[in-house]
Formats: structure tokens, sequence, C-alpha cells
């Protein structure tokens, strides 16, 4: 069986193998023949030129007058391709495209060469250069030299635009330029545009909002979990975050313990671990407070002063719609108060609350009390020197200094000593 089954496996194999054979000699002998006829037809156009020719020739010769010596042949030096300025290879290169055909521009005068004259000298030169028929070095690069001459040549409007640069080229350096090929891109609808625009500005303006109360999210878990006081950071509304925060864990400790000593028995004695330290006792109540503080912040949505959680009003599509109406009330207000001090009147309350909310700034402002608000406006705080002086007094404030201590401190500074209130101020 083995025996039967090797010889089956050859006869298949041999018969491939001559199949393949007979497709090959067919499609070969197809080839060769369309090749010959090809050139068949190509000698055939050359005859009949010759014969339309040759009765002109003798026309010519039987006229009194001289013949005309024809310019537009192609000439016997083959390897002279001229030169021409086209460094972005628009054309020919740095080669001549008539003289690439054997066509002189500086010999035929009036009479250039027709489209018929060309596509003869190409079938000829083509012809001989052809990769298939000359193995020659360098007869590819000929060929493609001569296809692209026949290309630019027989459109009419390349040819003209050739023809207007030969002898203008800072013409062609304006439109081409000189080593650098520009080329100008279909121009992009502006609707798309602008919708990517603003679809990546409200994702940008969305994100920055929530970067804001993050900011102050962190903050005030940060300032509630190490209880830290207002000097060091801390506000009354961390100092309650971190009251509920200890009620909270207070009574997770209790259900802790309730439920640990009804699952032991008895006689069982609960083991004690190694001693803490009060740093690891106090990093031990940190980590525990830590996620019940984030989730008490994660409950504010407004810190105010603008730290508030991103909202759909903070789309910067929906900005921009309300901006028209913010700049027409802004115009308008200055207008009016431009008028009112040329007229030399006195600030209004409305006036003073603009410019010391300006002043200070929105942040400082919307997170001052009422009462704090209400002895800031009749310090003119948009005078600089009475804004440098006010900051420094929060400053002084902040750093918990006492009153008697501040009036020294601002006796030093006018007599130009700082060096006192900066110790002050950085001392623990």
């Amino acid at each position: 069986m083995t025996v039967t089954n090797s010889s089956a496996r050859m006869v298949r194999c041999c018969r491939r193998i001559w199949c393949t054979c007979i497709l090959l000699a067919i499609v070969f002998a197809f080839s060769c023949s369309l090749v010959y006829a090809l050139e068949g037809s190509d000698a055939a156009e050359d005859a009949s030129d010759s014969s339309t020719t040759a009765p002109d020739a003798t026309a010519s010769s039987d006229s009194p007058d001289p013949p005309i010596e024809k310019t537009d042949t192609p000439s016997g030096n083959e390897d002279d391709w001229g030169s021409f300025y086209d460094p972005n290879k628009v054309f020919c290169g740095k080669y001549d495209c008539y003289k690439i055909l054997g066509f002189d521009h500086e010999t035929w005068g009036s009479n250039p060469p027709s489209l018929k004259d060309i596509t003869k000298s190409y079938r000829g030169l083509s012809r001989k250069w052809h990769p298939d028929k000359n193995k020659a070095k360098g007869a590819r690069a000929k060929f493609v030299a001569i296809a692209k001459a026949y290309e630019i040549l027989t459109n009419k409007e390349k040819r003209a635009e050739y023809d207007h640069f030969r002898d203008r080229p800072d013409e062609y350096f304006a439109k081409y330029g000189s080593s650098v090929l520009y080329s100008y891109v279909p121009k992009s609808d502006a609707s798309i545009i602008i919708i990517i625009f603003l679809i990546a500005g409200s994702a940008f303006t969305y994100y920055a909002q929530k970067n804001k109360w993050q900011t102050i999210a962190n903050h005030l878990v940060k300032a509630a979990v190490e209880d830290l006081s207002p000097r060091e950071g801390g506000s009354t509304e961390s100092i309650e975050i971190r009251v509920k925060a200890l009620a909270i864990l207070a009574k997770k400790k209790e259900e802790s313990l309730s439920i640990a000593t009804n699952g032991t028995s008895s006689g069982e004695k609960k083991k004690k671990g190694p001693k803490m330290t009060g740093r690891e006792k106090k990093e031990k109540e940190w980590e525990e407070l830590r996620p019940i503080c984030i989730e008490l912040v994660n409950e504010i949505d407004d810190f105010g002063a603008g730290f508030r959680k991103p909202t759909m009003k903070d789309l910067l599509v929906l900005k921009m719609v309300k901006w028209p109406y913010f700049l027409t009330c802004s115009a308008l207000w200055w207008s009016k108060y431009a008028l009112r001090r040329l007229r030399n009147l006195e600030l209004s309350e409305e006036e003073r609350v603009v410019l010391t909310k300006n002043a200070v700034g929105e942040v400082t402002w919307i997170a001052a009390s009422d009462e704090e608000r209400e002895k800031m406006l009749p310090l003119d705080l948009w005078v600089t020197d009475n804004l440098v002086e006010w900051r420094e007094e929060q400053e002084m404030k902040l750093a918990g200094l006492s009153a008697n201590r501040r009036k020294q401190i601002k006796k030093l500074r006018k007599r130009g000593s700082a060096e006192v209130l900066d110790e002050d101020l950085h001392m623990d």
C-alpha cells in the first residue's frame, strides 16, 4: 500500500509540473506575439509619416523659392540635454525638456516643434532606451526622463508654463520656491473646526473647575485629619468636619467592640499586641479618619468663592452665551463710573463695593464675613499703599499677634525696620 501511495503522489506532482510549464509557454508565446505586433504598427506609422512628407519635399524642390530648413527635427547629440532652472523638479529637473527629446529652442526660431514632431521623437527615443530592449547602464533613467519630457510638452498648460519660466527664474522662485515645493491642501470646513474647538474648550473649562474644587477639598481633608489650627491652614469648616468624623469613628469603634465581645467566650482572654508610640497612635488615627473626612468633604458641593463642583454652567459653550451680557453690563458700569468722576462726585456705596472687591480679589471678598466687608469699604483699598498696609495687617492677624504687638510692628515699619516683623510672622 505504501508503494502505490508514493507512486500516485509522484504522478500527481509530475502532472502539476507539466501543466505549469505548458501555461508558462502559452503566456510567453502570447507576450512575444503582442510585442511584435506593436513594433509592426509603429513601423507602419513611421512609413506613412515618411510617405506624407516626401511629396512636400518634392514640391518644395520644384518651386523657385529656396527650401526652408526644418529646425524641429531632433538633434544628433542625444547626450546633450541642456539645462533649466527647476530645483523642485516640477518639469524635467535640471535638464531641458526640449533637449531631452532632441529639440533646440535656440535654433527653431518662430517654428517650434509641433505635437506631431514631439510624439514622433518620443516614440523613437522611448523605443531605443526602453529597459526591456536596452540593457545599457542608465537606460532606465533616460527612459524615465524621456517619458517625463513627453508628458510636459504634450500638456498645453504645462508646456506654456515651461516656456514662460525659461527666461524668468525669479517668477519660478516666487511660485515654487528654491528648494521647498508648497502645495495647498483643500480648505477645511470651518464649522467642523469651530465644533471641535468648542468641545475641547468645554472639556478644559469643566475639568479646570473640577480641579479648583478638588484643591480646596484636599486641603480641607488634610486640615481636618491633622487637626490644623487657623494659623497652620485650618478653618472653622475643617474643625466641624473633624468633629463629625470623630463622632462617626467613635460610633464605628463601639459597634466593632460590641461585635468582638459577643463573638468571644468568657473564658478567653484578649491578646495584647506591642505597645504603640504616640506618633504611631496619631498616624493610625489619621488613617482611620481620612476616609471618613473624604466622604464628608465630598458631600460639600460649594466651598464658596467660586470653588464648587463643576456643572453644565461651567462649559465653555454656555459661558460664551453669557459673555455679551456681562461685557455690556461691564461697559455700562465703567462708563457711568467715568462720568461720575468727571463730575467730581463722591463714590457711591456700589462703586466702593466694586472697587474694593477688585482690589482684594473675588475669593477674599466672598470668603470674608459681612462685618469684615464693612470694615474694608472705608479703607480705600483700591489705593496701592492702603492695600499693602491692609494685607500686612491680615498677615499679622493670621500669625496670632496681639493688638499691642501689631501697633509696635507698625511703628517699627514706619521707621524702616522689618526684621522684627519677619521674626514674628515666621515663629511657630
